[in-house]
């Protein structure tokens, strides 16, 4: 068979590409080594790790706040085995609704191992091991990635986990060692946090999700540390073993003093790395880079004319949303469209509650920039809608242009923010100036409210509520 365009990989980089290649006229194939389609995440990411969250937030809400609402429970408990089979259903159903749509969009899929017999050829692997050719004109890589471990520490999929092995834990435990303070390891600590596990976090920077906005970082420990989490910041982990049914973990710290943790389980969450095993690059001819990821020029196209790349297995955050903008480049490109990506413009979510939305610069990276600045912020404690809602934590950080007003950047924790950031990005991609947003009307009582009032305090200090 022969197509104009071969997609390897069916995350959502990949089937969002394949689905806008096949409206675009392209004879579209997909291929996935697993049974499911949908990736990473939907299988075992994004999708099943909200269904968690979603689900030990409500226990949470209801063991510490409904009898504030004027809700009274008897035998609150927790049901692990049906948490979990509701997770299962929703990533079913994802995937399912994936399949439809590669039907619907008459692409063709095959389900193997792919791999490169040359730049033009891609042969599958299938489960029983039989194999088949076919011929593509162009081909998009989107495998994604996988987890990373430390030197020296086993991942036995029992005690010593990863992100896949923390979905499907049928048990509160009573203590879980995190080893990493970035998105994935506080999203799914604060999951059985929220149930009753004590968590520690181990991370080897002074701060957890170090890559965003320190005030973010600060903010969230703060919160998390209401859930009972301990921190040990700027540790270095050294080794990590199991003794018997506990997992026990040492760690040191800058003096170089070593601390030593017991739990029941431990969470490897110390980031993702591409995956490009066995894909045959070599026989096409594709290089990597020298972080292991594929090389791609600014028309994510690789070394190799014809042969693109994208989402986790390239170069950028490793986000689902990042992936699926670059397959409809890549997809739009290819049919002689003039796409853009705004890298700096693709939002960061952390779906903890409260949650932490970033978009723009840090008001770090301003400030090694060298670049005027001004800040704006307001806290939810002093909005209605929050207080209403009991979400009071958190806040909302505006830095705006010293001299132009333009918005920079805008940070955000607090309930809602994985919504509340898409006005952020519509403001920034029209390059909006806070003065801008602080005189559009914000519907009251909103959490959005909070963004207008962090953009008057931005512009002359003029928020209204506090």
């Amino acid at each position: 068979m022969k197509y104009d365009i071969t997609i390897i990989g069916s995350g959502p980089g990949g089937y969002v590409a394949a689905i806008r290649c096949a409206q675009l006229g392209f004879k579209t194939a997909i291929i996935e080594k697993y049974n499911t389609l949908g990736g990473t995440c939907l299988n075992v990411g994004c999708i099943p790790s909200k269904a968690l969250l979603d689900s030990s937030e409500h226990y949470h809400k209801a063991s510490h706040q409904f009898k504030e609402h004027g809700i009274n429970l008897s035998a609150l408990a927790v049901d692990m085995d049906q948490m979990i089979k509701r997770k299962n259903k929703v990533v079913e159903q994802t995937c399912n609704g994936v399949a439809f749509l590669m039907k619907k969009n008459k692409i063709d899929v095959y389900t193997g191992h792919a791999s490169f017999v040359n730049k033009n050829t891609i042969q599958i692997t299938k489960a029983d091991g039989s194999v088949e050719k076919i011929e593509t004109d162009k081909t998009i890589i989107a495998t994604g990635s996988k987890p990373s471990t430390l030197q020296g520490i086993e991942i036995d999929k029992k005690r010593i986990i990863t992100s896949t092995e923390a979905l499907n834990i049928t048990e509160v435990p009573k203590s879980l060692i995190v080893i990493g303070g970035g998105v994935i390891g506080l999203e799914l600590g604060s999951v059985y946090a929220r149930l009753g596990t004590k968590v520690s976090v181990v991370e080897y920077f002074d701060s957890i999700i170090a890559t965003m906005d320190r005030t973010m970082g600060k903010e969230l420990q703060r919160s998390l540390a209401k859930l009972g989490f301990d921190f040990y910041l700027s540790h270095k982990v050294k080794t990590a073993s199991v003794k018997g049914k506990q997992v026990v973990v040492n760690a040191e710290n800058k003096k170089g003093e070593t601390i030593e943790l017991k739990g029941d389980y431990c969470l490897v969450a110390v980031g993702r790395k591409p995956y490009t095993d066995k894909l045959g690059l070599e026989n096409a001819g594709v290089k990597l880079d020298e972080r292991g990821k594929i090389a791609v020029d600014d028309h994510l196209e690789t070394n190799v004319k014809g042969i693109y790349a994208i989402g986790d297995v390239v170069k950028g955050a490793m986000l689902a949303h990042k992936a699926e903008e670059e397959g409809v480049f890549v997809a739009e490109s290819l049919a002689g469209q003039k796409p853009h990506i705004n890298y700096l413009l693709i939002p960061g979510v952390v779906y903890t509650w409260p949650e932490v939305a970033a978009v723009g610069y840090t008001e770090e990276q301003l400030k090694e920039s060298g670049k005027q600045y001004k800040v704006g912020s307001f806290p939810f404690k002093a909005l209605g809608r929050a207080r209403a809602s009991m979400d009071d934590e958190g806040l909302i950080k505006v830095l705006a242009d010293k001299e132009t007003d333009e918005i920079l950047g805008i940070h955000m924790i607090g309930p809602r923010a994985a919504d509340m950031i898409a006005e952020a990005v519509v403001a920034m991609e029209f390059r909006a100036s806070a003065e801008d947003i602080s005189r559009m009307s914000h519907a009251h009582p909103t959490f959005t409210e909070a963004i207008k009032e962090a953009c008057l305090d931005a512009t002359g200090k003029r928020a209204l509520h506090i």
